[in-house]
């Protein structure tokens, strides 16, 4: 056999090693990919479970947070329920024991988030004020300290005392005008003018103290205050240093 005639049969060896190199290369090719799609698909598995994970621990502890804060708020609710029936009258006395809380079914299907940071997003385009049960129980605290025990307010303050006198002599001035308008009045001749002139009179007896319900009302109301035995002293020291001056200026024009 001549060269002429091996000479096809390599190049035929030729071109099946070329295949197989090429075969052998996209084989090698096709590891590769694979093998980089299952670390990528592990990867993300991985953080997957990882994400998973740090929500349930999240869930977790915010659902024993808010266990905690129902259990204060239902200890906060029984005590403000036995301060109130310790109170007085006999409608207070009649409430009974706590009532038991309201079923699940009967309450409106507001279910609670499960991840507070989502809940806060969703409620962000609707506009909701959600008073917190601390601030509801704060605010019947202090209905309560109010009403059942009003002896407990704080003493005047010492810079409203200065006014009480004025106070007094203020009221006791414009009862006094009154007073001398119905004697005045009563003494025209008019019908029931004997009745008018003795409102007068009344009104002027009335005078020097006129100031002492108006100053506890003020000190109740603006001050959250009591009027003491000393505020209700300086408020008559007032009114009667008023009435004195009004009786003599009345006497004197008489």
């Amino acid at each position: 056999m001549t060269t002429r005639d091996r000479q096809p049969i390599g190049r035929d060896y030729q071109l099946m090693v070329s295949a197989l190199a090429d075969a052998t290369h996209r084989r090698d090719t096709g590891l590769t990919g694979a093998e980089q799609a299952y670390q990528e698909s592990a990867d993300q598995a991985a953080g997957e479970l990882a994400r998973a994970e740090g929500d349930a621990l999240s869930a977790d502890r915010w659902a024993g947070s808010a266990a905690a804060q129902v259990l204060d708020v239902d200890r906060e609710a029984a005590r403000l329920w036995d301060q109130l029936r310790r109170a007085r009258g006999l409608r207070v006395r009649s409430l009974g024991e706590m009532p038991e809380p309201a079923p699940v079914d009967a309450l409106p299907q507001a279910a609670l988030p499960s991840n507070p940071a989502a809940a806060a997003a969703d409620d962000a385009d609707i506009p909701v004020v959600r008073e917190s049960p601390r601030v509801i129980l704060a605010r019947a605290a202090e209905r309560i300290d109010v009403t059942v025990r009003p002896a407990a307010r704080r003493a005047l303050p010492r810079r409203a005392l200065p006014l009480l006198p004025l106070v007094g002599a203020l009221i006791a001035a414009l009862t006094g005008l009154l007073a001398s308008g119905l004697v005045t009045f009563g003494s025209t001749g008019v019908w029931g003018g004997s009745v008018i002139r003795g409102l007068g009179w009344l009104a002027f007896l009335v005078a020097p103290s006129a100031g002492v319900p108006v100053a506890a009302v003020f000190a109740h109301r603006r001050l959250e205050a009591k009027l003491d035995i000393g505020g209700v002293g300086l408020t008559l020291l007032g009114g009667m240093i008023a009435a004195t001056l009004m009786s003599l200026a009345f006497a004197a024009s008489n």
